[in-house]
């Protein structure tokens, strides 16, 4: 007789599936199936617990599933879940513009657009420059992360994974090195005169797109000296200069933009990622003159600014308030950094660097050999890997793939971070001995 008993749902099950149905171009960092998740933890479909110190990839800032974020997106729910903003407008929307309006990193008027993702953040922040300058240009860094469409993928400056296997991309996209190691601010300065002097001219420069702290590229620091610089070539040529918050941003760094920290201004910040504590939600925020530049038709999509999405987005800015996040982001960084820099001097543990970051966005890298500074490319990943099958969910990152990221909920408690990093410890001496 046929059994119908349905097979229990489990890890390996899903996994089966899932590479049966979905293209294998959409990589899996662990082989954990969600079942629920509440603030920093999140238990899989087999019952087992993990302390999540990934946040959905820098998604949750404010945790799972908190309150008053899962509260709004009830009661907008309850009213209407679809419009299109560009059919019928709602107020969320043009609340939210004007509380990001009034918080945005620069002096002056500003006005605020919403998208759905952070490689539309991206690609219409060079859509706005474009329009506002009248030329096509765009300069980033290597190393930088910017999204996987097509012009996105472009600005990004890594070639595996993201542009080898798609032929042409846009063109009018350059890079400069992003100072790291042994290449200095003045490197990274010289080369983009080089660029100047070489490829394109400053004049048909439309924007130069940074990271105030390389979020995939391995949690490097832009020095504000660069900064610095690049706020005054921008301003001697007619260059706008934007901020790619996608990851840095909402309170993540202890401020609630990274590039806050540097003292400089930019023109037009990418918004995205812990915006909406989980809802697909992103946006430029920009000088109001520049934002205007485009004509109407120009800028939108049909889902951009969702309303259940602007309803959580309200709900985590009232969060980041009332539970004073930015403070609590200083305060997790320096436990993080302080239990990382005791990593580092212990010589029974898989070597480790110093820790780096601003913030609770804290990295460190995995070393060849104590003392040393040459980094163990492709570890990361296989350390993560260990932690995760002790109940620690933990993303690698950098461009050797050396880089350990710390995304942490900034709504954990103490108690939890210092569980998760017991794990991580435990996976750090299992490495050394194996």
């Amino acid at each position: 007789m046929l059994n119908t008993t349905p097979s229990p749902t489990t890890n390996a099950a899903l996994l089966a599936r899932r590479q049966a149905a979905v293209p294998r171009g959409v990589s899996v960092a662990t082989p954990v199936f969600a079942d629920r998740a509440e603030n920093a933890e999140l238990w899989d479909v087999e019952g087992r617990r993990y302390i999540d110190f990934a946040g959905g990839i820098a998604v949750l800032n404010v945790g799972h599933r908190h309150p008053k974020v899962v509260d709004a997106v009830q009661k907008q729910l309850e009213r209407f879940t679809h419009t299109a903003f560009q059919v019928c407008a709602y107020e969320p929307y043009i609340e939210l513009a004007e509380k990001l309006n009034a918080r945005a990193p620069f002096t002056g008027p500003a006005k605020t657009i919403f998208f759905t993702t952070g490689g539309e953040a991206t690609e219409n922040a060079v859509k706005i420059a474009r329009a506002a300058t009248g030329r096509t240009g765009v300069i980033a860094f290597c190393g930088g992360f910017h999204g996987r469409t097509l012009l996105a993928t472009a600005m990004t400056g890594k070639v595996q994974p993201y542009k080898a296997p798609f032929g042409t991309l846009p063109g009018e996209i350059y890079h400069v090195p992003f100072p790291d190691g042994d290449i200095t601010v003045e490197d990274s300065l010289k080369m983009l005169g080089f660029l100047f002097a070489s490829d394109i001219g400053p004049d048909n420069v439309a924007a130069i797109i940074i990271e105030p702290v390389q979020g995939e590229g391995g949690f490097r620091i832009a020095p504000p000296a660069l900064l610095r610089h690049l706020r005054t070539l921008c301003d001697q040529h007619g260059i706008k200069l934007i901020a790619d918050e996608v990851q840095s941003g909402f309170a993540r760094t202890g401020k609630l933009f990274g590039i806050e920290h540097s003292g400089i201004e930019p023109d037009l910040v990418c918004i995205a990622k812990s915006l909406a504590g989980g809802m697909p939600l992103s946006g430029v925020i920009g000088r109001a003159e520049l934002m205007d530049a485009v004509p109407p038709g120009g800028l939108g999509g049909t889902y951009a600014g969702a309303p259940l999405a602007c309803a959580a987005a309200l709900a985590v800015l009232d969060v980041i308030d009332e539970e004073k996040l930015i403070d609590r982001a200083n305060a997790m960084g320096e436990r993080l950094k302080a239990r990382i820099a005791g990593w580092h001097k212990r010589t029974d543990l898989l070597p480790v660097s110093q820790p780096r970051g601003l913030g609770a966005m804290v990295a460190f890298d995995v070393l060849e050999r104590h003392a040393g500074e040459e980094r163990r490319a492709g570890f990361a990943a296989k350390l993560c890997a260990m932690a995760c099958e002790k109940g620690l969910i933990v993303l690698a990152c950098g461009v050797q793939g050396a880089t350990v990221r710390i995304l942490t909920p900034l709504t954990a408690s103490d108690a939890l971070v210092d569980e998760g990093l017991d794990i991580l410890e435990q996976a750090l001496l299992d490495a050394a001995k194996a």
